[in-house]
């Protein structure tokens, strides 16, 4: 009997080439989007997830509430560590990292001792021994234990290590970073990269921490603890504050801080973040500056794979009950003769299922042949897990179970037709059912019309990003890497590329703009303007005097650093926000202090020195010596031409050694990348939804072909134009369409509303988005409808007449 169910299901698959295709292709479509998405998921799930003791590691996260506003920060000072872990028993190991580009940690150029090339490196970290162990790196050369115990130790990726040593011989040997040979470094371990793939950390490089300062105002490390497996955490947590009230509480009172910071201080707290829960799960506005992902975004994903799969089978049905009619006659006839209702469930639901297993085979294909696209969008390194026991077993599975639900609903409703209305022609049901189908075609389109909603809008918000007015000229200027391999020679390097024609200006500064640039957390306070109620924490970046004239920054008041006047090596430019937080209304002449008086001689018009996911915070300028990155302001019609001018400059002064460089825009647009790339993700699979929905679209409006052609041909034997008969079959669908796109309209305002909330700086949902959603799912849904309206309507009447 099987065998014969498997004949006659591979026969009715061949006899409708059209139907088959379209069912098979929503199918594979839908599996290869939901199985693409389900890697996507298992990937940002994992991170962090291949340690030996991840049920034990945390990172202490401080929280306290400022305005209102609870804040969190992951920076403690150099003691921190070693205190806990010396105070608490329950911490069996406390270690700390630092990733900040002010101490060094970033880009930097990297040379073996015995050769004379730099090569510049990306990833370089500080971290001590106690960190190194707790986050068990899996070390192929070296000491566990040791790697990061004496001064000047290096340990290095695996990659990296088969780079510079090919021969193997890393261990032991001698490395100096930006050319500095008083100071080398020696490697002291290689350590596999693999698992690092999916950690929270990204690096190449780890140098140990070599940090003597033992002030408790002073914030800059990662702490991580390793804690016993019977500890109680939030036991734990509230014992630490012990260490807010014996250390860092009287530091800052020592530094001198106002009551309204006073109160801030008492809503302090330590929090322990699992370490699982670092990649997917992190808040902190005060920023550890690490390439995270969201949570939200990985259950919106999952939501989105539910609902293209579930939209494929709903298609399944509806392309099996839209060709009823086809097989009423040959259910009649069977059931004439003597079969039975299971007979036919079995034979229809064999049939569901040889399609699924079609479908799922078509469908993982497209999954593998897209996935080196799919990498490339979400810069993901994701492989089919072909070799995992379980993946194919799963897919097998996946196939029956989704074959059985999908074929249930048509194997009971094409069973159930009674032979003698069949046989007598007069086939009704399924007619009946038009509120089911509705329902349907609803859920479809409003889930079409809110991705078309979020697309757009999503779209929006990254041209108001990359095309936002920032306060400062990121056009045409050239960021030479690597320039304090210059040593003294960087402003002789600067005069002579001012001599050169295509270049406007140039400055010599670390800090710029954005992201991988240094930056310097202080506090500020006034002086001589009575009591001050609290301190202004703000950024404090050394620059030239022509750091302002190459970034195209607008003084707002006063005026910027000059040559000509001695005492700017005192002198400050704050921006507009310092000054509002300060409370000057005039702030020329005004003095402030970091711990070093400051006299105010400029105020900037504000400008975004950050994500535009935050808020513009208040900075000042000071003249100071910052040499790794000039910055060079070109003409807009000579970059070529500039370009090779300025390596042959740098050649003179550095030869044999690379010419680095980037340009700043290109950097800014780096900066907002983590976002495009969810754009593009959520854009690639709501474009696969809608593919899906449209299918389903054709599929209704076939089912509706289907039932009332003979309506149809009786109403043009009478002279019905086709005008009108293109109305009777589109009429009904348009109405659904409007219901979809009025349920549509305030999920995907809600859904939105809550993504742009990430942006301090965001667009305005108007109605132009909606109305543009509106009339994008009416289109697609006319043209989706219009070839069965048409196909029908110029259909010969005698065709369908001709069998009554």
């Amino acid at each position: 009997m099987f065998k014969n169910h498997l004949k006659i299901a591979w026969r009715n698959i061949k006899k409708d080439k059209l139907f088959t295709t379209i069912k098979i292709g929503g199918f594979a479509m839908g599996i290869a989007a939901c199985l693409l998405i389900a890697m996507f998921i298992r990937n940002e799930l994992s991170y962090d997830d291949h340690y030996q003791n991840k049920d034990r590691i945390f990172r202490v996260v401080m929280q306290g509430v400022m305005n209102g506003e609870v804040l969190k920060s992951v920076h403690f000072q150099n003691l921190f560590a070693e205190t806990l872990e010396s105070t608490y028993p329950e911490i069996e190991k406390a270690g700390k990292i630092n990733t900040s580009e002010l101490f060094g940690a970033g880009r930097r150029a990297f040379r073996v001792k015995g050769t004379s090339q730099n090569n510049f490196e990306e990833g370089f970290i500080f971290a001590d021994q106690g960190a190194f162990e707790i986050l068990e790196f899996d070390v192929k050369e070296g000491s566990p234990d040791q790697v990061l115990s004496n001064p000047g130790s290096i340990v290095m990726t695996a990659e990296k290590a088969a780079k510079y040593f090919p021969n193997g011989n890393a261990l032991g040997s001698t490395i100096f970073l930006d050319d500095d040979t008083s100071k080398p470094y020696t490697v002291t371990g290689v350590i596999d990269e693999n698992p690092m793939q999916k950690s929270h950390l990204d690096f190449d490089f780890l140098l140990v921490v070599e940090d003597k300062n033992t002030s408790w105002t002073t914030t800059n490390y990662f702490t991580y603890l390793l804690v016993d497996q019977n500890t109680n955490i939030a036991t734990l947590e509230n014992k630490m504050a012990a260490i807010l009230e014996d250390y860092f509480i009287p530091a800052q009172v020592e530094r001198g801080v106002g009551e309204d910071f006073m109160e801030v201080l008492k809503t302090l707290e330590y929090k322990l973040q699992p370490v699982t829960d670092i990649h997917l799960k992190s808040d902190i506005k005060m920023g550890d500056r690490l390439k995270h992902g969201d949570i939200r975004f990985v259950w919106l994903f999952a939501a989105i794979a539910g609902f293209v799969l579930l939209l494929a089978i709903i298609n399944f049905i509806n392309l099996s009950t839209a060709k009823s009619a086809n097989r009423a006659k040959e259910v009649g006839l069977r059931k004439t003769v003597g079969a039975f209702k299971s007979n036919l469930v079995n034979q229809f639901l064999t049939e569901s299922v040889i399609f699924s297993l079609i479908s799922f085979v078509l469908g993982i294909l497209l999954a593998w042949a897209l996935l080196p696209t799919f990498n490339s969008i979400a810069a993901k390194s994701i492989v089919m897990p072909w070799s995992a026991w379980w993946f194919l077993p799963l897919l097998l599975f996946a196939s029956l179970f989704v074959g059985i639900l999908a074929g249930l609903y048509p194997a009971l409703y094409l069973s159930a037709f009674k032979p003698v209305n069949v046989l007598k022609g007069n086939l009704s049901i399924g007619s009946k059912s038009g509120s089911l189908r509705s329902g349907l075609v609803i859920f479809q389109f409003t889930t079409s019309v809110v991705l078309i909603i979020g697309t757009l809008i999503i779209y929006q918000q990254m041209n108001f990003i990359l095309d936002k007015k920032l306060g400062y000229d990121k056009e045409q200027v050239l960021m030479v890497q690597g320039a304090n391999l210059l040593s003294n020679n960087v402003n002789t390097f600067k005069d002579r590329l001012l001599g050169l024609s295509e270049v406007k200006s140039v400055s010599v500064s670390d800090y710029l703009p954005v992201e991988g640039t240094k930056r310097n957390g202080n506090t500020f306070n006034k002086i001589g303007e009575g009591d001050q109620e609290r301190g202004v924490p703000g950024q404090i970046w050394r620059v030239d005097f022509d750091y302002i004239n190459t970034l195209g920054l607008t003084m707002n008041q006063g005026r910027g650093f000059s040559e000509e006047f001695a005492s700017d090596s005192s002198a400050i430019v704050i921006n507009a926000a310092m000054a509002k937080e300060l409370g000057f209304d005039n702030p020329i002449g005004k003095r402030i202090t970091n711990g070093q008086e400051w006299t105010v001689i400029g105020v900037l018009e504000d400008f975004h020195f950050k994500s535009l996911k935050e808020e513009i915070t208040p900075l000042s300028l000071v003249i100071g010596n910052s040499p790794s990155i000039v910055s060079v302001k070109l003409n807009a019609a000579a970059t070529t031409s500039a370009l090779q001018d300025i390596e042959k400059v740098w050649q003179e002064y550095v030869p044999n050694q690379a010419f680095e460089y980037t340009f700043l825009d290109q950097e800014f647009t780096q900066m907002h990348d983590d976002v495009q790339r969810v754009g593009k993700i959520f854009n690639s699979f709501a474009l696969f939804a809608i593919l899906v929905a449209c299918l389903g679209l054709f599929a209704l409006s076939a089912f509706l072909v289907e039932q009332r052609k003979k309506e149809i041909s009786i109403r043009l034997v009478l002279g019905a134009p086709f005008k009108s008969i293109y109305q009777l079959l589109t009429l009904d669908f348009m109405k659904l369409i409007l219901i979809s796109i009025g349920i549509a309209i305030p999920i995907g305002w809600y859904m939105m509303n809550r993504w742009l909330e990430d942006f301090a700086y965001r667009i305005t949902i108007g109605w132009g988005i909606f109305i543009s959603a509106a009339l994008i799912a009416l289109a697609i849904a006319i043209l989706t409808i219009s070839y069965q309206s048409i196909i029908a309507a110029l259909t010969k009447p005698l065709k369908s007449l001709r069998t009554e």
